[in-house]
């Protein structure tokens, strides 16, 4: 895939660069952020953390295709605000993930990007289908979930591990006619 920035109205997405590494080891220290989006059980996440998210799992699975990993931006500062990614491993479905730097959230953040970034999705690389899911609980990722369109299809039992454990998963899915 091209790296391309996206203008999304006040907010620009773009693809990680290296440069990103200081910023995710900072917003990676919030309590919500661990409690709720770390896939990885990392205790304490360190800098060297940060820097594999970003070197291997933002910007090498661009190169080779599998995910999209983008940083939401102030169009106007150049401040990170947000990430959204997108696991693209099967032809026309991806999966979103996203998540906020603390200081910005409950400002439409995260629901301006994801929207952004699925319009991105659907248009540029052609999915039919964004698949979502979130641990059972949290709340402001569901709430950005169906602000954006998707539909809240069901809980799994015991359908995402969370640092170790499986837990209950809120799952939806979003097509490109339902986007709002």
């Amino acid at each position: 895939m091209e790296r391309h920035p996206i203008p999304a109205g006040r907010l620009t997405l773009r693809p990680f660069t290296t440069a990103d590494v200081p910023w995710v080891y900072e917003v990676s220290q919030d309590p919500m952020l661990q409690h709720f989006v770390l896939e990885q059980p990392v205790s304490p996440y360190r800098m060297a953390d940060a820097r594999f998210f970003v070197e291997r799992l933002a910007i090498a699975t661009w190169d080779s295709g599998t995910r999209a990993e983008l940083v939401a931006e102030d169009a106007a500062t150049g401040a990170r605000l947000g990430r959204v990614g997108l696991g693209l491993t099967m032809p026309g479905i991806g999966e979103i993930g996203y998540w906020t730097d603390p200081g910005v959230r409950g400002r439409g953040v995260a629901t301006d990007a994801v929207r952004a970034a699925c319009r991105w999705a659907f248009t540029t690389l052609g999915l039919e289908l964004i698949a979502w899911r979130a641990e059972v609980g949290n709340v402001a990722s569901r709430r950005v979930a169906e602000k954006v369109g998707f539909r809240v299809e069901a809980t799994l039992r015991k359908a995402v591990r969370h640092r170790g454990v499986l837990v209950d998963a809120w799952v939806g899915s979003l097509l490109p006619d339902e986007l709002s």
